[in-house]
């Protein structure tokens, strides 16, 4: 038995699914520019300043790299750990507690290798009720060529 999906359903998943790429092209349709940009209004969002500062210390924080786990085997942030992006709403939950008893107010700090990725894994994150998410907006290849800690 096969499931029938709207075209422009299957035309927007497929654009979405192409995010996650790494070999992600750097046009792409405007649906999803206007996805990113959309969610990075919702999102708080900071930079790689900021994002060294919460890697030296991360207190509280859960550093999250939502690349794919090749991408992630290949070199990381230390400190992070991985969810990919495309099952963070129900890998989480075995990071925060259970969803009964999910500490939502915990710090979440999302990166990937653009920011992409972790913004719209900071709106999915949002939608589940967590307070206080925020997704790095930087390339990564400047975080590690800056001299940044890097774990391979």
């Amino acid at each position: 038995m096969s499931i029938a999906i709207p075209l422009p359903l299957t035309f927007i998943m497929g654009a979405i699914l192409a995010l996650s790429s790494p070999v992600f092209a750097q046009s792409f349709p405007p649906v999803i520019k206007q996805k990113i940009d959309a969610a990075q209004k919702q999102v708080k969002t900071i930079s790689m300043e900021e994002y060294r500062k919460i890697v030296e210390n991360p207190g509280p924080a859960l550093i999250v790299d939502v690349r794919e786990p090749y991408e992630y085997a290949a070199g990381h942030v230390p400190g992070a750990i991985n969810i990919p992006r495309g099952v963070i709403q129900t890998e989480i939950w075995k990071h925060v507690g259970s969803a009964e008893k999910a500490d939502v107010e915990r710090p979440i700090v999302l990166q990937c290798q653009s920011g992409k990725r972790a913004t719209l894994a900071a709106q999915t994150l949002g939608e589940l009720g967590f307070t206080q998410t925020s997704a790095v907006i930087m390339n990564l290849d400047d975080w590690r060529t800056s001299g940044n800690p890097f774990v391979k």
